[in-house]
């Protein structure tokens, strides 16, 4: 598998209630025309694309071949007939993550290059362990944030209908809606159910902020990356050249709630920390009990500082969060400080299917430098500050002029680790010399 910079996403449970998009992949008029004719003409399609490229090879212990015979026997009179049996055909791989999508429910999943999205604001999936509906994070500074909702909120009902067997497709066509009108969510936290109405929005995110802090620890630069969209490279390489020519002492990188996004993204940014070394492996379809791997990336030399880093990671970090996390921690780059991040270690690749719906298929999982593989785990930070729900209520929601300041726990822990890093490194500067 080439990792592409477009067409693979991580958190294979992830759905961002915006507009999102899969390129350079066509859909074919032709193809249309043929499904006009022929339903079993998409069911194929279906099938042959799991055939070839899903993670287990096993197809979850399937006669894969006797499930494509089945559903090609059935007669189908119209197209809501074949899309309801792709979805009991995808269902047998007892995968949530794997899906199609009709034609509607793939354009709420389009990628949208100018960076504005239209949506409330967060990601969705299924919680792997529960099966139920669960937010993986608020996107910051859009209506689903500004309403308080929080990373790990179980959404039991949507304008009053339960998600009790919900897939997140259903639950995106629920949310999702034109900017302007408003969503009721019904959300369960702390075995608590609240209710919170949100107005969706039109949002321009920029991925990444960046300031200088005077600290205890001295002159630090600080940069929050609240996403792994296409261009966050960009601003990432523009902030820390930007805190370079001020000379500051060291960095804490901020990747809380940050629920994670393209893959190329998180290889591209920690290029710009690691010298040195793996950065991700991804492996691919399960053969005898043994995953191959497809492909391996690495750093390439081209580091923009050696400066002593801290990582910021809580429950909200995911997928692309938790590769960058795994590599700096891995390599011994960084200092991760904060809770146990969520658990998203599989790739998605998304495609078109020749009629105009979709489908999103997990193709790999991918595994830390140490050959970790954190899915339904996470990764571990380095030295542990758990905030209770009621702190972080209080600093995510209440008090946002307190986050990353010495007011919030987690970056007054970060400021003590990177003081005692910048400290050592000028002592083995001085010892050399």
């Amino acid at each position: 598998m080439v990792i592409t910079r477009s067409g693979l996403v991580l958190g294979a449970t992830a759905v961002t209630l915006t507009t999102i998009a899969v390129t350079g992949l066509g859909i074919h008029s032709q193809g249309q025309a043929l499904f006009k004719e022929s339903p079993k003409e998409l069911i194929d399609e279906v099938w042959q694309v799991i055939n070839r490229q899903y993670v287990d090879g096993t197809f979850n212990k399937l006669d894969w071949p006797a499930v494509r015979r089945e559903y090609l026997n059935k007669s189908y009179s119209d197209k809501q007939q074949a899309y309801k049996s792709i979805r009991e055909m995808l269902k047998k791989l007892g995968d949530p993550y794997t899906r199609f999508m009709d034609p509607e429910e793939f354009k709420n999943l389009q990628v949208d290059t100018s960076g504005e999205l239209t949506g409330i604001g967060i990601q969705i999936g299924l919680d792997e362990k529960t099966k139920k509906l669960t937010v993986i994070a608020p996107i910051e500074d859009t209506p689903a944030a500004k309403a308080g909702i929080l990373a790990k909120d179980v959404i039991t009902k949507i304008n009053g209908k339960s998600t009790e067997g919900m897939d997140t497709n259903q639950a995106v066509s629920l949310i999702r809606g034109t900017a302007g009108t408003a969503v009721n969510l019904t959300i369960l936290r702390n075995a608590q159910e609240k209710q919170f109405n949100i107005t969706r929005a039109k949002i321009e995110i920029h991925p990444v902020e960046y300031s200088q802090k005077q600290t205890p620890a001295g002159n630090l630069g600080y940069i929050r990356l609240k996403q792994f969209s296409a261009n966050a490279g960009k601003e990432m390489q523009q902030a820390i050249t930007n805190l370079e020519n001020k000379q500051v002492a060291g960095y804490v990188l901020d990747l809380r709630n940050n629920p994670g996004g393209l893959l190329f993204s998180s290889v591209e940014i920690a290029r710009m920390w690691i010298s040195n070394g793996t950065i991700v492996s991804t492996k691919g379809r399960l053969t005898n009990g043994r995953f191959a791997e497809e492909q391996r990336e690495v750093a390439n030399a081209r580091a923009l500082t050696n400066k002593p880093l801290v990582v910021l990671v809580d429950k909200g970090s995911a997928s692309a969060s938790e590769i960058l996390s795994g590599a700096l921690q891995d390599n011994k780059r960084a200092v991760i400080v904060g809770s146990q991040t969520f658990g998203k270690g599989l790739v998605q690749s998304v495609r078109p299917l020749d009629d105009g719906s979709g489908m999103a298929v997990t193709i790999a999982k991918y595994y830390t430098p140490n050959n970790r593989d954190i899915n339904k785990h996470g990764i571990d930070p380095d030295v542990k500050v758990e905030l209770t729900t009621a702190q972080r209520e209080q600093l995510w929601l209440k008090q946002r002029d307190k986050i990353a300041t010495l007011q919030d726990p987690q970056f007054a822990k970060a400021v003590e680790v990177i003081g005692k890093e910048i400290a050592q490194k000028g002592n083995s500067r001085a010892e050399k010399n």
